[in-house]
């Protein structure tokens, strides 16, 4: 988390773009299949692993990663970053209510200077250039995208350039509705012991059953695959 941190504020200094995303067992074995996604992940600047799965694999694989970089807390971390360098960031994404009770939540917590600009991410293909446009208009140093997967990293893929001007771009997913209150993070407890996917399962099972349980099954067989691979 540290050496993100510097790294990002770095890239911010210097005024140079860092495209960052995040890689959890179910983004692995969707981008199995999913070429666009595949390349917006490959082609990041900066990956971390968002699920502690990823780090159990890593390790299993002997290319163990130092730790798991949630993109909720690097979210939080960065806001606290923009209140102390007073850098400005824009939010992007979920439903207006969640981002005005987010607004709300940034205001009292950062200070509502750090915001350069925001949209609901309800919009069409077609105004998406528009989007785009004021982006890179508003000053932002930070570009927090919350949309779902694969769309956020497509999106974040596809206009990478067109937002030259903003210095950090991240996709962070369900971020938003965590910290607007919508909905609630797994205790610490769950986090470390990489049950936050059971958490958000009990509370979303119609919707979450698909994505956690088939998706880790088939995360678990990639890993023993390549194992056995490299054992052989």
């Amino acid at each position: 988390m540290q050496e993100t941190l510097q790294l990002i504020s770095q890239c911010i200094e210097q005024k140079r773009q860092i495209h960052h995303t995040v890689v959890n067992a179910g983004k692995i074995v969707a981008l199995q299949k999913d070429e666009e996604l595949r390349q917006s992940v490959n082609e990041a600047d900066l990956i971390n692993a968002d699920g502690q799965a990823v780090i159990w694999a890593s390790k299993i694989l002997d290319k163990p990663l130092k730790e798991r970089v949630a993109g909720i807390d690097l979210f939080t971390n960065l806001l606290s970053l923009a209140k102390q360098k007073n850098y400005k960031v824009y939010l992007l994404g979920a439903k207006q209510e969640v981002l005005d009770e987010l607004l709300q939540v940034i205001d009292l917590t950062y200070g509502k200077e750090i915001i350069a600009g925001y949209h609901h991410g309800y919009f069409s293909k077609e105004e998406e250039p528009t989007i785009v446009e004021n982006i890179s208009k508003s000053g932002a140093n930070m570009l927090f995208v919350a949309m779902s997967s694969p769309k956020k990293e497509i999106f974040l893929h596809q206009y990478k350039n067109p937002l030259k001007s903003v210095n950090f771009i991240m996709g962070v997913g369900g971020s938003f509705d965590v910290i607007s209150g919508k909905t609630k993070r797994a205790p610490l407890w769950m986090q470390t012991a990489g049950l936050e996917w059971f958490y958000r399962f009990i509370q979303e099972p119609r919707r979450m059953w698909k994505r956690y349980l088939v998706g880790n099954t088939k995360f678990i067989s990639l890993v023993l695959k390549e194992k056995l691979s490299k054992t052989k």
